[in-house]
């Protein structure tokens, strides 16, 4: 190691608040790991210089280049602490063979690739895996199925159902999906690199948003198909067992072994991830999860991964110290502390409905008299717009939502002054009576902070598409009088509602351009070219008490 790089080490475990240690090590880039297919896949041998003997591997898989700011955050703060790590390139990138087609093959190439390592003379057959995003997807891959278990794994900021980030509850996620297939798709191409800000890049992706049919508009953003994108638009459709291959949540979890995980509030994983730590508890594995104020990779959300990673390994690798506190820490925004709990959702909390009332009102009692519905119609030629919310680069988080609530597309109802600070932790959900027009439609549903000003900010949200393929079901009931009863699932949340602020709830037919507009008649995401407006009922009488369901900390 140059003296060079060892002061950037140093400044690199400053930035992420760790130690600072310099143990010499050695890189063997590009690695060639054969495949059953016959494709090598090419990665970097980060090893302790002075290691005589074999060691455990600490595996990273990734299609983001395995150079730059991937190895100075993700590979060397590991190396300069004694471990031994494996920095893969995923198939068909930067220089790995075959074809990129995202989260089909990271199941067999990492199996193959674990099975790889434990046969090295350098390998003591023991191997961890860490990473966030997509390199936590290419650990559910192949953790439940090793034979034997890893060691440990890190799944960051990811899910084991990976597809809950694609389609939202029938929603395609157009904004996440596009933005992300620009970045894959021009992440060889030289110049920026895709996670910087290019203003070129953006304004090519707000009219491809626009833009219709969508099947094409990778190559508005990216100058060249993408495979990710021309199979999210040709799978979008209800029962598609396309993307099967994906997702994991059926899984065995009890073969997966010890589970450390950090996601953010603002996570576009955060729900599905939650519900993955639950599931492990349940399975009986040893897991832990942080829960930060956080949006998809900031450098707060990332500081965390690293520096909780250094410590998970180092116990389960180097015989250090276990992890103490209670497994789950959360975030409790604008109240500028952490809380921790034995268990997610906290057993501390408590559900509390409140009722949409007529005439705009948001009380905690249910009404017991017939009112009159309201009323809107939403209209794909002109989207309703959606601010702020869990995105995978900013802007995102809270944002002022006053001008949206203004549309006469929206309907909002808001509750009383608090007397008191108002802790809600824990998952949130919506039950809403409506009678759309048409059988193809969505309702999308937001919980605002009202400050002592009139400012609205969004805090959590959810979006349910109806489609009469999956109407009736579980979440959807049919009523004798046509009405729906659409049970919306809200991102889960740790937030504090002040004194002197007010509870909002906004009811709306969708969020564009996070959620892609429904054009009304039941085309295919990627082929719909026509749009037709659709009208809304919401109901809020003593028969259809339509209601928002939080849970308070008590």
């Amino acid at each position: 190691m140059s003296v060079l790089s060892r002061l950037g080490g140093l400044i690199a475990d400053a930035a992420f608040g760790l130690p600072l240690r310099a143990t010499p090590y050695s890189v063997r880039h590009d690695v060639a790991v054969p495949m059953p297919d016959g494709v090598s896949l090419l990665g970097d041998l980060y090893r302790p210089s002075r290691a005589a003997d074999a060691l455990p591997v600490v595996l990273v898989r990734l299609p983001y280049g395995r150079a730059g700011l991937i190895a100075q955050a993700f590979a060397a703060p590991f190396a300069r602490r004694g471990f031994q790590v494996f920095v893969q390139s995923t198939r068909g990138t930067f220089g790995s063979g075959g074809h990129f087609r995202p989260f089909t093959t990271e199941h067999e190439d990492g199996l193959a690739t674990v099975a790889w390592l434990r046969a090295q003379p350098w390998c003591d057959g023991r191997v961890a895996m860490t990473g966030g995003s997509y390199f936590g997807h290419t650990q559910w891959a192949v953790a439940p199925y090793a034979d034997p278990p890893l060691v440990s794994v890190s799944p960051h900021i990811t899910a084991a159902r990976i597809t809950a980030a694609f389609y939202d509850h029938g929603a395609p996620g157009l904004h996440n999906a596009l933005n992300w297939s620009a970045q894959i798709g021009r992440q060889e191409a030289g110049g920026l690199p895709a996670p910087v800000p290019n203003p070129r890049v953006d304004a090519r992706l707000r009219r491809a948003l626009r833009s219709l049919p969508l099947q094409a508009a990778d190559t508005a953003v990216a100058r060249a198909p993408v495979a990710f994108w021309r199979d999210f638009t040709s799978h979008a459709e209800p029962g598609d067992e396309f993307w099967s291959v994906a997702d994991h949540e059926r899984a065995e979890l009890s073969r997966m072994p010890p589970v450390s995980m950090v996601t953010g509030w603002w996570d576009l994983f955060a729900a599905e991830q939650l519900k993955d730590y639950a599931r492990l508890r349940e399975a009986g594995v040893p897991a832990r999860i942080a829960v930060g104020p956080w949006l998809h990779a900031e450098p707060g959300e990332l500081r965390e991964i690293v520096r909780t990673d250094v410590a998970w390994l180092r116990h389960h690798l180097q015989d250090g110290p276990a992890p103490t506190g209670a497994p789950v820490r959360l975030h409790l925004q604008h109240a500028g502390r952490w809380i921790e709990s034995e268990t997610w959702p906290p057993a501390r909390s408590r559900p509390v409905e409140h009722h949409l009332r007529a005439a705009g009102g948001l009380d905690e009692q249910a009404p017991t008299t017939d009112a009159e519905p309201s009323r809107f119609t939403y209209d794909p030629a002109d989207p309703t717009p959606t601010v702020g919310g869990p995105l995978l680069s900013p802007p995102g988080k809270q944002a002022d939502n006053r001008a949206v609530e203004q549309r006469p597309d929206v309907l909002v109802f808001t509750g009383p002054v608090l007397a008191a600070d108002l802790d809600v932790v824990g998952p949130v959900r919506a039950l809403v009576h409506v009678r759309p027009e048409l059988e193809h439609a969505d309702v999308f549903v937001r919980l605002c902070d009202v400050d002592a000003d009139g400012v609205s900010r969004n805090v959590v949200d959810g979006i349910r598409r109806l489609d009469p393929r999956t109407v009736p079901a579980a979440d959807v009931t049919v009523g004798g009088d046509g009405v729906l009863a659409v049970d919306v699932e809200l991102f889960p949340t740790a937030y504090r509602f002040r004194a002197g602020h007010r509870l909002r709830v906004q009811v709306s037919g969708g969020a564009f351009p996070r959620f892609a507009r429904n054009p009304g008649t039941g085309e295919p995401l990627g082929a719909a070219t026509a749009v037709r407006p659709c009208r809304f009922e919401v109901f809020h009488d003593a028969a259809h008490p339509s209601r928002v369901v939080v849970p308070v900390l008590s």
